[in-house]
């Protein structure tokens, strides 16, 4: 476990810290009280989950977001706790604090305005690397994080492999379609990142895969190539694979929670968009009481709607399993956590729902356009203008590094939709903006 719980500032002394076997748990509270008081994760508090700040009190921030995933995850961690078969399953399943610490710093590298504008950050960076949020995630919390000079949050080596969902760069599984080259920044469709890490952090991933063997290093960083697209890795640790499950069921049943109580989604939409495609799920908590969901989540009253919100959060994390790759050796990578079949098409199905019937609502891909123009417009302008425009330390990082244009981006990348719309206002509207502001 030495390995595990190591950290990567320990590599850069000469001596090695002495571990008290009998204190592992600790090490991983540790690494969750340094996600929760860094600054990078108190930002997530205004930047956009799925609908635009502002419009509400009432629906999730990336920041609510996320402790709800460390919640499920927890919850995942102890079902499979209780019904685990073997020792070894028993052994290697997440501590409350690793489990937590990767959930909560899953989306810590998100940038201001969603997805719009991580398209927006990637077209942005086209020719430097490109910009995606996991391995912005990774970047923050191996090299930007507060708590050391060199090694940012300075996690355990366990911890960081939890929150790699992707171990591969984005350099490699980068594939543009050919009309890509001619996209107009008026239109980023063509400009969705790969999901991986940055080739900068090369050595980060060498140093967290480092106690695997090197066929398990090898399989687990393997890709596959779609015929059309970006190329895609095809492992994630057992840790990840827990986190993962757990984003998937905060992202599906609290989007439509959000939905429902902004109105924005009706009982017969409900009805015929999901409800009648469900039924050929034959395991479901739905199927037999249609009505009682139908009624508590569209009574208009957030007691009701909760009570059902939370039976479904409850069926979901009841149904997920443990299963093992054959192809990998070592616990952390071969071990997985996996839904069940039908609970797996109906999270899919609630997933498809809602991104249909409302994230593509042009209303909301109103908002994400907007926030994308005015994540372009301020990389433009600083790009052009970083002595007189950049903040004087933002400014001292283009200037000590190799990549000036990732520089830029970590800067803006770390900006609220709040901030970010300020400084747009700044440049672009003549009677916005003070020489007293501040970022």
């Amino acid at each position: 476990m030495e390995d595990w719980i190591a950290r990567r500032s320990q590599t850069r002394t000469s001596t090695k810290t002495r571990f008290n076997a009998g204190a592992t748990e600790s090490h991983f509270q540790r690494d969750r009280a340094r996600v929760i008081h860094s600054a990078w994760f108190r930002a997530l508090q205004s930047k956009t989950q799925v609908l635009g700040l502002g419009e509400s009190d009432f629906y999730r921030t990336r920041l609510t977001h996320s402790l709800e995933v460390a919640q499920i995850g927890s919850g995942i961690c102890e079902h499979l706790r209780a019904t685990a078969k073997t020792e070894e399953h028993q052994q290697w399943l997440a501590p409350s604090g690793l489990m937590d610490a990767a959930c909560l710093a899953h989306d810590i590298g998100h940038s201001p305005f969603g997805h719009g504008g991580e398209v927006a950050l990637n077209y942005m960076m086209r020719d430097h690397g490109g910009f995606e949020a996991n391995g912005q995630s990774l970047r923050i919390l191996a090299r930007l994080g507060e708590y050391s000079e060199n090694c940012g949050l300075d996690l355990t080596r366990r911890a960081t492999l939890g929150i790699i969902k992707y171990p591969g760069f984005c350099d490699d599984l980068a594939r543009y379609n050919e009309t890509a080259a001619s996209t107009s920044s008026l239109n980023l469709d063509q400009w969705h990142p790969p999901k991986g890490i940055y080739s900068d952090e090369a050595d980060v991933l060498n140093w967290v895969l480092q106690p695997f063997s090197e066929s398990d290093r090898s399989t687990f960083t393997a890709t596959t190539s779609p015929s059309t697209g970006h190329l895609k890795t095809r492992y994630k640790s057992f840790d990840t694979s827990i986190m993962e499950l757990a984003d998937d069921i905060a992202y599906g049943v609290h989007d439509l929670e959000d939905a429902i109580a902004m109105s924005l989604l009706s009982p017969r939409q409900w009805q015929l968009k999901f409800l009648q495609p469900l039924e050929e799920i034959l395991d479901n908590p739905i199927a037999g009481n249609r009505d009682f969901y139908t009624e508590n989540l569209f009574s208009g009253s957030n007691k009701k709607r909760k009570h059902a919100i939370s039976k479904l959060v409850g069926w979901l994390i009841t149904h997920v399993v443990l299963g093992e790759l054959q192809e990998l050796d070592h616990p952390l990578l071969r071990l997985q956590a996996r839904m069940t079949k039908d609970a797996m098409a109906m999270l899919k199905l609630l997933k498809k729902f809602i991104m249909e019937e409302v994230i593509l609502r042009p209303e909301l891909q109103a908002l994400q356009y907007r926030g994308q123009q005015v994540v372009l417009k301020i990389f433009d302008i600083y790009l052009h203008n970083p002595e007189r425009l950049l903040p004087t330390g933002a400014y001292e990082e283009t200037q000590n590094c190799n990549n000036p244009e990732r520089a830029i981006c970590d800067y803006i990348s770390g900006l609220t939709d709040a901030s970010a719309t300020r400084i747009y206002h700044r440049f672009s509207t003549p009677s916005a903006g003070s020489i007293f502001d501040r970022v």
